[in-house]
């Protein structure tokens, strides 16, 4: 095996970690939220020293605001909008286009 081989088999794996940690980020975003606060906790536990902890501290996930404007769906308690605040329902008109 070359040094190129290497190389390129260190730079494709890095590749394919990124990608999966991105996929599991988009498709399991709650999950993906409890284990890095997980992480960050165990990073940022008192035995560690304290490059751990500074790395602990960035690693904790934001923190939602607490506003359903937010669009965090944490609590669950968005839920639908109420049926008294939707828009009035317009029908679609189609009219032939005019021919030159």
């Amino acid at each position: 095996m070359t040094a190129f081989d290497v190389i390129q088999a260190i730079v494709i794996g890095i590749v394919v970690l990124l990608a999966a940690v991105t996929a599991f980020r988009k498709l399991l975003p709650k999950t993906a939220t409890r284990v890095q606060a997980r992480l960050s906790a165990a990073l940022n536990a008192p035995a560690r020293s304290a490059w751990m902890r500074a790395l602990g501290l960035r690693m904790q996930p934001k923190a939602a605001t607490g506003s359903c404007g937010d669009g965090c769906g944490s609590c669950g308690s968005c839920g639908p909008k109420p049926v008294g605040n939707q828009p009035d329902v317009q029908p679609l008109h189609f009219r032939p286009r005019a021919r030159p």
